[in-house]
């Protein structure tokens, strides 16, 4: 590794970190990786194929096996990886979108564990599923009940294998994600297909909740709970005004100036996706009181002033 890699610098927000990031080519994480790089610190991404990417001064692509004391020091570690939800879930899907979490999260615990002086800082990510669905209950960082469904389950033992990191002294906070809407990745595109060609509508019962979140302001508040240091434990990454189903595909319409009254019977997707229809045809109502307690502004309080920036 060049020698450059171990250099700190001063850049205009203060001295560089160094951060070691699972998920980085991901849909979220490439995201946040532009954001971290364009303020001045240096990334390396934890990837099974590093060969597959093309480093540059301010991004490393390694493998899993690198040796932690090639390293600088590292501030801070952000786990984002994991297998996509999307898919059938047979027992087989199932399985690996457990053990994909829980291994990746188990690999950066043990590379801590070898660190002679650690990070400062741990994110790892997590999601609203950990709440279990509800259309009458509000969700908030301060509840701490999990549900009893598969992806309750998931996200329950994902943190509960990241919270390791406390035992090394690290501040470890989980981004529990909820909706996240860009134009070119996520749901959102498919979610806006059968709109685009004027056959979109409500989906199920349609007054199941969304609690979503511009990718923006996602990458916003993972870099914000990064610098925060009152910030710890559950945090919940989404907006502040939730939206149900009917009214969010109403919303989406209105902005790409389609019709939306095809409602999608939910026992059709029941049919088509299997046990994966719960992440549309169920929901739950979660607000991010953590964020709003410290002062955080999101750029996209509503899902229309979102919509409108993303299909601008």
């Amino acid at each position: 590794m060049d020698d450059y890699y171990y250099v700190n610098f001063i850049s205009k927000g203060g001295l560089m970190m160094n951060i070691l990031m699972t998920g980085g080519t991901g849909f979220i994480g490439e995201a946040l990786v532009t954001q971290l790089v364009s303020e001045g610190n240096h990334i390396y991404v934890l990837t099974r194929h590093p060969k597959k990417y093309q480093d540059t001064p301010n991004i490393s692509y390694i493998s899993y096996q690198f040796p932690i004391n090639r390293l600088p020091f590292i501030h801070a570690i952000i786990n984002l990886a994991g297998e996509s939800l999307f898919g059938y879930w047979t027992a087989k899907k199932k399985e690996n979108i457990m053990t994909s979490r829980i291994e990746a999260t188990n690999a950066l615990i043990k590379m801590m564990a070898k660190m002679e002086d650690k990070p400062h800082t741990f994110i790892s990510a997590s999601a609203i599923g950990y709440y279990g669905t509800s259309e009458s209950l509000i969700f908030t960082e301060e509840t701490e009940d999990a549900g009893n469904d598969f992806l309750a389950n998931v996200t329950m033992n994902w943190e509960r294998t990241a919270g390791i990191a406390e035992d090394f002294s690290i501040r470890t906070v989980y981004t529990r994600f909820g909706l996240v809407l860009a134009k070119n990745g996520g749901s959102l595109p498919l979610m806006a297909l059968p709109v685009q060609y004027f056959i979109g509508g409500k989906i199920g019962r349609g007054t199941q909740w969304i609690s979503w979140i511009h990718l923006e302001d996602c990458v916003r508040l993972i870099v914000y709970s990064l610098h925060n240091k009152s910030i710890q434990g559950p945090v919940n990454v989404t907006a502040p005004h939730p939206q149900r189903n009917k009214e969010f595909i109403k919303t989406l319409a209105s902005v790409k100036g389609r019709p939306s009254f095809f409602p999608t019977p939910g026992f059709l997707l029941n049919v088509a996706l299997g046990e994966m229809s719960t992440l549309i045809t169920d929901g739950q109502y979660v607000l991010p009181k953590k964020a709003l307690d410290s002062e955080f502004e999101f750029n996209y309080e509503y899902l229309e002033d979102a919509l409108r920036d993303i299909y601008r």
